[in-house]
């Protein structure tokens, strides 16, 4: 399945179940910009699937919508697939990684919904990612996500992660970055 599922009436989870989602979700960006990518990896299932699709300029009237599970994406990886992204970053021959980018990211709008299995949430948010490189170069990356977070032990890991960015073209020169 591409897309995180809704279910048929968002059921809210308790207070504590929310802090508890929230604060994971806070450790993760916090992971994210300290670049301690094997601590991030542990937070993802086995299963996971990652997608960020690509957006299209489409008119209200077209029933398609501006994302498409068929069409473009910038992401569409597995455990496999993150894990390679992430042995490249440690190259020393990633060269667009050499100084390094600067990530500051900000998590916010955070609901979390009973998933369709026991002990999984659907957890929607928006984000922003600020990443600076060198003198010149700045992104600014705004987007929502929609997830799939298990509980596992006394933690959580991401099961389904499906990331929708507003830019319809994306400037930046890289993309360096897991949102």
């Amino acid at each position: 399945m591409n897309a995180v599922a809704t279910p048929q009436a968002e059921m809210s989870v308790d207070a504590e179940t929310q802090r508890r989602i929230e604060q994971f979700l806070y450790r993760e960006a916090r992971l994210l910009d300290n670049e301690r990518w094997d601590d991030w990896l542990a937070l993802l299932a086995p299963d996971i699937h990652y997608w960020m699709p690509t957006m299209e300029n489409r008119r209200r009237y077209d029933k398609k919508g501006a994302y498409q599970i068929d069409g473009g994406a910038l992401y569409n990886d597995s455990l496999l697939d993150l894990t390679r992204r992430i042995t490249r970053f440690k190259q020393p021959s990633a060269w667009a990684e050499d100084p390094a980018t600067r990530h500051a990211h900000v998590v916010s709008g955070i609901e979390v919904y009973q998933g369709e299995q026991p002990g999984e949430f659907i957890v929607h948010s928006s984000f922003v990612n600020y990443r600076s490189r060198v003198e010149k170069d700045n992104d600014l990356l705004v987007g929502r996500r929609e997830d799939v977070i298990r509980a596992v032990g006394d933690s959580f890991q991401i099961a389904k992660r499906k990331i929708l960015i507003t830019q319809s073209v994306f400037m930046s020169k890289n993309l360096n970055t897991f949102l």
